[in-house]
């Protein structure tokens, strides 16, 4: 597992964490990075381009001049596609250009794009953003002791902390997001990631492969399956035990006499 410094506000080391191995040094997937940044910036297409057809463009719909006799050449509208001022043909119209990706291509593009800020030593956890006021100046100064070179910081918090919102809101460059909110995108367009430790832990549990939780269920849904089975068997078992009642023998039933044949008349 690889171990990362925790520092504090100060920019002093004051221990150490353990980070997942299979989240923050997995291998990096650069195709899996490539369609997840291609998904989210299809998602944040507006998709408010819009054309007006031949039934939206202003104009008269009388018929300009009759149909024969005058030498040209025949015309039912003004807004035709083929005059100027016309409608258009199979132009645009308002869309979604959003699509769906499988959960896992997301879950694999974070662990690539962690693994990569790892690998490449922009990675940084702090102890806790517990700052004292909400003034943006305090915070510039504290940034600056952890890291002052890069441009862009990602902070990532794990639970709501109104200064920390309030005194990053109005600093250049730097984005603060929730665990929940993290994205591969997110990771990949700002120089700089610093996680608090209680998210450090939480992103490390969350898109580990061997949660905790996953066993028990498994194993849960395993022993719940033979009971469902045995079920038909004790339903048999009764329709043996009861005894089947005894067929009544049918009543002989009497013979007609057959019926004289009629006489042939002469």
């Amino acid at each position: 597992m690889p171990v990362v410094d925790v520092k504090n506000l100060e920019g002093k080391k004051v221990g150490t964490i353990e980070l997942a191995d299979d989240v923050f040094s997995a291998k990096v997937n650069q195709n899996l990075l490539h369609e997840t940044v291609r998904h989210y910036l299809a998602g944040e297409r507006a998709g408010t381009h819009k054309t007006k057809d031949k039934s939206e463009v202003s104009g008269a719909g009388r018929k300009l001049w009759k149909q024969k006799g005058t030498g040209r050449a025949r015309i039912g509208s003004i807004r035709s596609p083929l005059w100027r001022h016309g409608g258009t043909v199979h132009g645009p119209v308002p869309r979604s250009y959003d699509y769906a990706l499988p959960k896992k291509m997301i879950v694999g593009a974070l662990r690539s794009a962690l693994s990569s800020k790892l690998a490449q030593e922009k990675l940084t956890v702090v102890d806790g953003f517990a700052l004292e006021s909400h003034k943006t100046k305090a915070f510039r100064q504290a940034l600056d002791k952890l890291d002052g070179e890069s441009k862009t910081i990602l902070l990532v918090e794990n639970g709501a902390n109104v200064n920390l919102e309030r005194a990053s809101g109005n600093l250049d460059g730097v984005t603060l997001l929730a665990t929940t909110a993290l994205g591969p995108y997110d990771l990949m367009r700002h120089d700089r990631l610093m996680l608090s430790r209680d998210a450090a832990v939480r992103l490390s549990r969350a898109l580990s492969a061997e949660k905790s939780g996953e066993a028990p269920a498994a194993g849960e849904a395993v022993e719940s399956a033979p009971a469902k089975k045995a079920a038909p068997v004790k339903a048999a078992a009764k329709k043996e035990a009861a005894p089947k009642a005894a067929k009544k023998p049918a009543a002989d039933k009497k013979e007609k006499p057959k019926a004289k044949p009629k006489a042939k008349k002469d």
